[in-house]
């Protein structure tokens, strides 16, 4: 009896792997996740990448950032203000009378000062060109959330899959340590059989204690952009683990052959962060360029006298006018020292993105190393491994059958392809986290695909 039911665990189990990861087309795991989950809310990949967009803390921070950038701007290209001086001048200390000598006089000026040749109009432009440097780092924060939870989805996705298949193997094996107890008490069975199969269902019983601790890890960091009210209403979140790479396969196609990726990687936002802040750097040393320039202010003033003249008549009231004007004569140790910086913050400025396109140049095509690799092991699990795994499950049945193999012999082979099968799982989720990290670097239609509200404007705060 007890080999009869072993019989039934085998192709319960066979029936299970019927259909493996690999076969599952995205529409199809995202219904068998659903299912799977009956009190799941069905939310998509698309809504949840939205909700995280608009709930983004670190985007409203860079957002008030660029706005206080752009006012600055307009300061910055104002004129000083005025001052204004009043004072008494020529008073006698002996009497400290304002009619007793005609020098005495109560004056009031205004001071206006200009600065060096355009250097007003060409701050502004700088801290412009900064705000402009905080609007694409928010397009890059953007891209940062999104794929974080992408990443975070497709991680859900394969924890969720290894669940449904744990729970399977459980109850399988529960319902044969049933079988092979009750055959015990009547002798059928060995001790150490039972022993075998209430161990492997402890087993199972621990995998998805750790399983569900790892969806609620998952669930709760995803909390940080869509907030704690959508963890206590999402805790049953439905996931994939499946990703749709058509578009990026199709970008890749256009660029076969090569491994310099330099011209959709001059259109990320990171890219042209490192641009704007190049113009910034070549407009300071524009900045340095206009301390060669004399700064100028002009001074007015009006003086009242109370005195009477050498000829008894009241005095006349004064005006005097300055022109002041700073000669920048000896330039060696500051103006010429502070242009040449300039200029070294422009080639380092430079540099960085060279650097920049570089780095992500390299990690593209590392990337796609990983991708290249990863789908070959998934066609040497599809058309190798799991194929021998289950061979060798049904041989070791039938040696069971036969006497010939041991009831531990029967649970290895079910364990190993177990193994497999999850690890083809995980083979299958980590190509769809290689393959999201490549869209969100390479950008084009695969991104369009993945994360429509990126091409949207950011929304200003």
């Amino acid at each position: 009896m007890v080999k009869k039911h072993m019989h039934a665990l085998a192709l319960s189990i066979s029936a299970a792997w019927l259909y493996p990861a690999w076969q599952f087309p995205a529409w199809a795991a995202e219904t068998l996740v659903v299912s799977a989950h009956k009190d799941a809310r069905p939310v998509s990949l698309q809504t949840l990448i939205a909700l995280a967009l608009r709930n983004d803390a670190s985007q409203a921070q860079l957002a008030a950032q660029s706005s206080a950038l752009r006012e600055s701007a307009v300061a910055s290209a104002t004129q000083m203000d005025p001052k204004l001086r009043v004072g008494v001048g020529g008073l006698p200390v002996d009497s400290f009378q304002f009619d007793d000598d005609p020098m005495t006089n109560i004056s009031v000026g205004l001071m206006q000062q200009f600065e060096r040749g355009d250097t007003l109009e060409l701050q502004a432009r700088k801290v412009r060109q900064q705000a402009e440097g905080v609007d694409w780092q928010i397009q890059v924060r953007q891209r940062e959330v999104a794929n974080s939870i992408t990443q975070l989805w497709f991680e859900l996705g394969y924890q969720q899959y290894a669940e449904r298949v744990l729970r399977e193997n459980q109850r399988l094996m529960s319902e044969m340590a049933g079988y092979i107890q009750t055959n015990y008490a009547i002798g059928k069975s060995e001790a150490q059989d039972l022993l075998q199969a209430r161990l492997q269902v402890s087993r199972l019983d621990d995998k998805l204690q750790a399983n569900r601790q790892s969806q609620r890890k998952l669930i709760s960091q995803m909390s940080e952009w869509l907030g704690a009210d959508w963890l206590s209403a999402n805790a049953s979140l439905a996931a994939s683990y499946q990703f749709d790479g058509t578009a990026l396969d199709a970008l890749l196609r256009s660029h076969n052959g090569t491994s310099q990726f330099y011209d959709l990687l001059t259109q990320h936002p990171m890219v042209a962060m490192t641009e704007a802040a190049i113009s910034a750097s070549q407009t300071q040393a524009e900045i340095a360029g206009e301390a060669y320039k004399p700064q100028f202010a002009v001074e007015v003033m009006y003086a009242y006298r109370q005195a009477k003249n050498m000829r008894g008549e009241p005095a006349s009231d004064l005006v005097s006018a300055y022109l002041t004007v700073d000669l920048p004569l000896f330039t060696d140790n500051r103006q010429d020292r502070n242009r040449a910086a300039a200029h070294y913050q422009v080639g380092a400025a430079k540099s960085q993105k060279d650097l920049l396109l570089a780095q992500m140049n390299a990690r593209v095509n590392a990337l796609l190393a990983d991708r290249q690799s990863q789908t070959e092991r998934l066609d040497r699990y599809q058309n190798s491994l799991l194929p021998q795994a289950k061979e060798r499950t049904k041989a070791v049945e039938r040696g069971y059958q036969n006497n010939t193999a041991q009831f531990s012999d029967v649970i290895n082979a079910a364990s190993d392809e177990l193994a497999l099968e999850l690890e083809l799982a995980r083979l299958t989720a980590d190509l769809s986290l290689t393959g999201s990290t490549l869209t969100f670097l390479l950008g084009g239609q695969a991104l369009e695909s993945i994360a429509p509200s990126l091409l949207k404007p950011a929304t200003s705060h």
